[in-house]
């Protein structure tokens, strides 16, 4: 470690590594130098932007980190080529450590590259890849012809196909006219016949029962009275009923209704199988009541 990290007070890593794969590159080939470092899991270790290497040149680099339990392992691969023949050290590179005791700089391990001529072995004898002086030779220009007239006939084809299908489009067909909604109160009589026929409360389902069922008498009062009774709290839907000419609804027990409903709901008060047959007989009142009532 060096005195930067030492002043830092720093954990040393507990192993430092590297190694070149290949070991042995003909000139200008890359290589990799992989660096695995296995340290403290609070550190993280990068490598530093290389400056003037050399006989090297810098092509890129990859990092990982596996954290384990008690230690974490950064490995490094960095990308090298080597100008220069011969057994070569791989460039002095340096590793940042960051740690929440501070940061510091320590040099990075090296290897030992052999780097071989690109040349075969009788390139003297053979005089390989040297060649004479040769006459001029006629060189093919790029021409762009054959591509344009491609273009074209693509266009050509792009435009008969959609006027193909321009010409065998489906016809429109004209919508039947929707059938005339049922009368609110039919339909509210029907959710309430499904409700019972369900016998949910038989099945121990009273939170479900009273749900569906208050929800079929609020959708009919807030159609009826032009109220938001299905997004309107418990107080806001009474309100709201005050506040409107109700001829035939039954006040009180429409009160009584949705705070028991309440209860049922969202305080898990269980009710009676006689207080479910109740309120399922109250929602056909207050439709038999009110179903002749003129609109607010």
């Amino acid at each position: 470690m060096g005195a930067e990290e030492a002043d830092a007070g720093l954990a040393p890593p507990e192993q430092l590594l590297a190694r070149l794969t290949p070991d042995t590159v003909k000139l200008g080939e890359p290589t990799t130098l992989e660096i695995s470092i296995t340290h403290p899991t609070d550190q993280r270790f990068e490598l530093k932007t290389p400056g003037d290497l050399g006989d090297f040149e810098y092509l890129g680099q990859e990092r990982k980190r596996v954290d384990g339990a008690q230690s974490s392992t950064t490995t490094i691969a960095v990308k090298l080529s080597a100008f220069q023949m011969g057994t070569l050290d791989t460039p002095k590179l340096e590793l940042e450590v960051f740690s929440p005791q501070g940061t510091a700089t320590i040099p990075a391990p090296r290897a030992r590259l052999n780097v071989v001529t690109a040349l075969p072995p009788d390139a003297q004898t053979k005089g390989a890849n040297l060649y004479d002086v040769r006459n001029p030779e006629e060189l093919p220009i790029r021409s762009w012809r054959l591509l344009y007239a491609l273009g074209i006939a693509l266009l050509l084809a792009a435009l008969g196909y959609a006027i193909t299908r321009y010409l065998n489009r489906p016809k429109p067909v004209v919508a039947e006219p929707e059938k005339p909604k049922e009368a609110l109160h039919v339909r509210a009589t029907r959710a309430l016949d499904a409700l019972a026929k369900d016998n949910l409360p038989a099945k121990g389902e009273f939170k479900q029962y009273y749900f569906r069922l208050s929800e079929i008498v609020r959708g009919y009062m807030g159609e009826l009275y032009g109220i938001e009774a299905l997004e309107s709290t418990t107080p806001e839907l009474l309100a709201a009923l005050r506040s409107r000419v109700t001829p035939g609804l039954p006040m009180n027990e429409v009160v009584e209704f949705a705070e028991a409903s309440d209860f049922i709901r969202y305080a898990k008060l269980e009710p009676t199988p006689d207080d479910c047959k109740k309120h399922l007989e109250l929602g056909y009142r207050i439709i038999h009541s009110t179903q002749g009532a003129p609109k607010p």
